[in-house]
């Protein structure tokens, strides 16, 4: 973790397909980039910022993330998200995260992240999905 510091940057970015659009991912009616799609573009470059400098045996999950989501994307039009490391506390990382289309600022605002050991982080979704065996619902 040593490695994780203020400044770093990540990317992502996809060509807006109609599987993009909320009709197709249920968020709404037109056939714009869908919320949820943009949300998951930020996540992408958050990944892309920090998850090859954590140790072998861990990862990052997203825990919070907090963004408006101001303008339009049509079919067609690409997007970029840039996500760049603001605050390392522990194992909490949080981000500022952007999306712009060829136009515009799209989207923006936070997001954070915890780094988890993943062997014991499958070991508790593993005894969590056990109990749907003894009754929990």
């Amino acid at each position: 973790m040593a490695t994780l510091e203020p400044g770093l940057e990540g990317g992502a970015e996809l060509v807006v397909a109609e599987s993009h659009t909320a009709p197709e991912v249920g968020s709404g009616a037109i056939h714009v980039l869908a919320t949820p799609v943009m949300i998951n573009l930020m996540e992408a470059a958050a990944l892309d910022a920090v998850e090859r400098l954590l140790p072998p045996g861990r990862q990052s999950l997203g825990t919070r993330i907090d963004v408006s989501h101001v303008a339009a994307t049509p079919v067609g039009m690409t997007v970029r998200a840039r996500a760049v490391v603001t605050r390392v506390e522990g194992n909490r990382i949080t981000f500022r995260v952007t999306a712009h289309d060829a136009l515009d600022l799209i989207g923006e605002g936070s997001h954070e992240r915890i780094v988890v050991d993943v062997d014991r982080f499958d070991k508790r979704v593993r005894a969590k999905a056990a109990r749907i065996g003894d009754g929990a619902s």
